[in-house]
């Protein structure tokens, strides 16, 4: 069914970039290329599609989100209908896929693109409700520090908000390329293509069976814009050391912090680029965007807020600190998402009103603080603070040290818990005592962990994200098995297979 012109949905950003640059190339994935043109029509075709399906206003519909450009279409049919697109990860396991179903009750699960039937002009329009700004568009499933999913509940207007203050901040052009490795179930993939659309752009879709050609396709493209996670940072790394990507103009990343070490090795790699930093959460998609290349003038800054968007650091009353005091980030603005599905005591602990101004403020369970000039620095999720002896530390300033050693390719710690001690994973040829040495020489002695364990890589989520669920398993099994101690002085195993993504 149509919207109004002036209903602010979302797949009004490819019917307005097909109306102004039909022909442009819209997306581009393995099997081919749609323009703008071709992308809207499809997403009409498809809209018709699940209506005779029985699809309606409300109803949620679960895409299998692959590098496909069908999945695109499918997201922009749901909004035509007033329909719930849930974009799930190809990389599920089964368990996980059916206690998602479960939860999000779907009318139609699409592993496929819809089948086509008569195009939308040759019959009547499905007798449907218009859908509005603040109806829900997409259910984003996220496990958070837990292995239980939820759903963020995200509408129209907060989704088109998002979009448009993140494409203004990074300067995405009509003439950009952007490479989109990351999965779109994930929202920072997602939100490539819908930037993409907004500005008349061109989104390129790989999926992990192309990586050891990632490069290359970036360079055959002449792709200009490239979001990365750590794992994908370090992917390209390795690629391009023989060879260089003179066309990317920009490189983002959120999600996972970035060491030194690997955004020098992106500069490299892409020696014309500039580095945005950022931090956000699915619960108001981004919070704040780095100036360009400020890692370097800002170390562990992650920029400062969206226009629109007002950043707090408050104690555990809700009481905001002042600056440079480590306290809890709050966040409100136009783009804090609904709430959770089927979770309103969650919703209310996470989404509350503010005593102060009386409006919406998301305690976002991630801790930091901010500078004289409003830039947030991020120290990790609560979980991730703790005092090793009588200092307090977190995660993250532990990686981050790690990291700055030239020789360790990637690290992940697990916070204590217990009588367990928290453990270091490295992925590196040094042993793991010259680890910890050579740690020692970057971090204060009582932060150094007493515990290293060198693996050949590190579990990844479906987001290529750290699975920082299954290393706290490992860890919690082996001090088990150890008597709480983890005493095993060494171990150097791949992930089980279960855990890749």
């Amino acid at each position: 069914m149509p919207a109004s012109a002036a209903a602010p949905l979302l797949h009004t950003l490819v019917t307005a970039a097909a109306s102004h640059r039909p022909d442009a190339i819209a997306v581009c994935d393995g099997r081919g290329t749609w323009s703008y043109a071709e992308l809207d029509q499809h997403s009409r075709t498809y809209a018709d599609s699940m209506a005779r399906s029985g699809v309606g206003a409300g109803d949620r519909v679960l895409i299998r989100a692959v590098a496909e450009r069908w999945v695109l279409a499918a997201i922009y049919a749901c909004s035509r209908l007033g329909a719930i697109a849930v974009p799930l990860s190809p990389e599920l396991r089964p368990a996980q896929e059916k206690q998602i179903a479960a939860d999000a009750e779907p009318s139609l699960v699409l592993d496929s693109a819809p089948e086509h039937g008569p195009p939308p002009g040759d019959r009547p329009e499905p007798d449907s409700p218009s859908p509005h700004a603040d109806t829900d568009v997409l259910f984003l499933y996220t496990s958070g520090s837990t292995a239980q999913p939820k759903a963020v509940r995200c509408p129209h207007a907060q989704v088109l908000f998002a979009t448009g203050a993140i494409a203004a901040r990074l300067g995405y052009r009509s003439d950009d390329i952007i490479l989109c490795r990351l999965p779109l179930s994930f929202d920072y993939g997602l939100y490539q293509a819908f930037m993409a659309a907004s500005v008349g752009a061109t989104v390129l879709l790989r999926g992990p069976g192309q990586d050891g050609a990632t490069l290359a396709a970036i360079r055959r493209h002449a792709v200009t814009v490239v979001p990365v996670v750590p794992s994908l940072a370090h992917m390209l790394i390795r690629l391009g050391r023989r060879a260089t990507a003179p066309s990317v103009r920009l490189v983002t990343n959120t999600g996972q912090t970035l060491s030194a070490v690997r955004l020098d090795g992106l500069r490299r790699v892409f020696p014309r680029a500039t580095v945005r930093l950022m931090y956000g959460i699915t619960e108001c998609k981004r919070v704040t965007i780095a100036d360009p290349d400020s890692d370097l003038t800002h170390p562990g800054s992650v920029g400062s807020p969206l226009p629109g968007t007002t950043v707090r650091i408050v104690d555990a009353r809700g009481v905001s600190l002042p600056v440079g005091v480590e306290g809890q980030i709050v966040v409100s603005g136009a783009h804090l998402m609904a709430g959770y599905w089927k979770d309103e005591v969650l919703t209310r602990q996470v989404y509350r009103d503010d005593a102060a101004t009386g409006g919406r403020t998301l305690y976002t369970g991630d801790y930091g603080h901010l500078d004289g000039a409003g830039r947030l620095y991020f120290h990790g999720r609560y979980d991730d603070l703790f005092k090793q002896g009588d200092v307090r530390t977190s995660a993250a300033e532990i990686e981050a040290a790690v990291l700055a050693d030239p020789r360790v390719a990637d690290a992940a710690l697990v916070p204590p818990r217990g009588d367990r001690p928290a453990v270091l994973f490295a992925v590196t040829a040094l042993r793991s005592d010259e680890v910890l040495r050579r740690l020692r020489g970057r971090l204060e002695p009582l932060k150094v962990p007493e515990i290293c364990r060198v693996v050949d890589e590190l579990p990844l989520g479906g987001t290529g994200k750290t699975n920082r669920a299954a290393l706290r398993a490992r860890a919690d099994q082996e001090a088990a098995e150890h008597g709480g101690v983890c005493s095993v002085p060494e171990l150097r195993l791949p992930p089980p297979a279960a855990d890749r993504s």
